[in-house]
């Protein structure tokens, strides 16, 4: 099965162009790219790419699929108000709500020009083998690429932070006593077995592991899920320094980072992401570099939960594999990769007084590329449009007026792109979306479930939300003292924190 497109224009990132090119297509594979009227066997279908800028698949690198039918909960939230939050926000989800949310989600990421994501997903108490069925299903429906990490811990967010549950009056205790999740060995087990079961193509959608936060977890759970990711070649991923409270808890529960600890343990390792990274050190970065390790950068859900900036610049020295990532809809309100790259481009500028130090354009769009694809353990499969490599493609158009008039390509896909460019999206030789109209996936129906589920989830979790708005006093308190306490980090040359 041959596909030609012919007419469109190859985005060059290092050469800052667009030049005309046709690709020519062999099953799920870009077979060769070349000069218009390339040759082609007789028998290939031809796509007419004319007035389209062609560009491979942007690949999130973070974000949550269960958090999609929670869509902008919360406004002046930071980090722990939205943890504290989280017992109703996600609460009574049913099989369908589970892979509703993700389908959501996938659905809005494809729109926006993304083909691939790391999905830190979450069922409370425990993962389960049909519920990690449903989440993968909802990817392979749309025909996305997705890694699905399921999210675990045995400690929960009050009993993570020392001095918290002491700190809430008794009757508050109490109900942060009454969360409960279940021993680590119970939620490992869960997910080998759905792992024994998995039905879906690995080389669409596959199985990793997400312990969710070092401090949520006991030391024997990490080792063992570092254990078991190692035993089944899957990745690991947590959320790492993500806030001042965070590293402040590494500082008091382990006598050192956090990053320091995990390597302690003998977690870091080439099948590593931390999340986040905003509060890491220079010997932190270079652990994480040393032992092939990644970072998932998520410049607007830092921005938006107040926890600081990461420097990506820092961890590219030190050798970290970066790639970008939106998060959750919880926390970044969209999983809008063109947005998420904007960002990161003015965060690295806040960062640093010398011009030259700053995220180029063209960086930046290779870390959300090829960057993002080596975080999902894709490798050289995706995050370019290569021979060899898969028929990711996304087709922007050329008249819409971000590209008016069209100067450098590169500078105005990061910069300027919203997804509102975005015509169509192939995914594996696969029209995914068409012509703006989403090929897989029925979007009024799947609006009218999601309004559905909404509203019966509100009624479900009213109890639980009231529970969590008194609470929230009692952790804004804890928190906000916790982290006025000084923690300094020396990143480069100089201490931005």
């Amino acid at each position: 099965m041959h596909t030609i497109i012919r007419g469109g224009r190859l985005l060059d990132i290092e050469r800052h162009s667009a030049e005309p090119a046709d690709i020519l297509i062999e099953d799920d594979t870009v077979h060769s790219v070349g000069p218009p009227g390339m040759a082609a066997p007789a028998s290939a279908a031809l796509r007419d790419a004319t007035g389209r800028l062609l560009m491979s698949g942007l690949v999130n690198s973070h974000t949550h699929g269960h958090n999609n039918l929670a869509k902008s909960f919360g406004d002046r939230w930071n980090l722990e108000l939205l943890l504290n939050a989280a017992p109703w926000i996600t609460g009574n989800r049913t099989l369908e709500d589970k892979y509703l949310s993700t389908l959501i989600g996938a659905v809005e990421m494809v729109r926006k020009g993304c083909t691939a994501a790391y999905d830190l997903n979450f069922e409370f108490p425990v993962p389960t083998t049909d519920g990690l069925e449903a989440i993968g299903r909802a990817y392979a429906d749309v025909g996305m690429r997705a890694v699905v990490a399921p999210m675990m811990a045995d400690r929960t967010f009050y009993q993570a932070i020392p001095g918290l549950l002491d700190a809430l009056p008794d009757a508050l205790r109490r109900n942060a006593e009454a969360v409960a999740v279940e021993p680590f060995a119970t939620s490992l087990a869960a997910w080998e077995g759905a792992l024994r079961s998995w039905p879906f193509s690995r080389d669409r959608v596959r199985l990793a592991l997400a312990p969710t936060i070092p401090h949520h977890c006991s030391e024997a759970f990490l080792r063992a899920a570092n254990e078991a990711a190692a035993e089944h070649g899957a990745g690991f991923h947590t959320h790492l320094g993500e806030s001042k409270v965070q590293a402040h808890a590494g500082m008091r529960l382990y006598g050192m980072t956090q990053t320091a600890y995990l390597d302690r343990l003998g977690v870091l390792g080439p099948g590593f992401t931390a999340a986040h990274a905003v509060w890491l050190d220079r010997d932190d970065m270079q652990r994480i570099g040393d032992a092939g390790g990644a970072v998932a950068h998520n410049p607007g859900s830092n921005a938006r939960l107040g926890s600081g900036l990461a420097a990506a610049r820092a961890l590219l020295d030190a050798g970290v594999r970066v790639g970008i990532g939106t998060d959750a809809c919880t926390c970044s309100d969209n999983l809008n990769m063109f947005e998420a790259m904007r960002v990161a481009s003015m965060v690295s500028r806040v960062q640093e007084l010398d011009p030259e130090r700053w995220l180029s354009t063209d960086e930046i769009l290779t870390l959300a590329t090829k960057g993002s694809a080596s975080v999902l353990g894709f490798g050289d499969e995706i995050g370019a449009i290569e021979p060899g490599r898969k028929a990711d493609i996304v087709f922007l158009e050329l008249g819409q007026i971000n590209y008016v008039p069209l100067n450098d390509p590169v500078n105005q896909v990061v910069h300027g792109e919203d997804g509102t460019g975005v015509e169509s999206v192939m995914i594996g030789g696969r029209m995914v979306l068409e012509g703006r109209r989403m090929v897989t996936v029925d979007e009024a129906k799947l609006a009218r479930d999601a309004e559905a589920a909404a509203e019966r989830l509100a009624a479900a979790n009213a109890g639980a939300r009231a529970t969590a708005e008194r609470l929230e006093g009692p952790v804004r308190s804890f928190a906000l003292a916790l982290a006025r306490e000084d923690y300094h980090i020396e990143r480069h040359a100089r201490c931005t924190h």
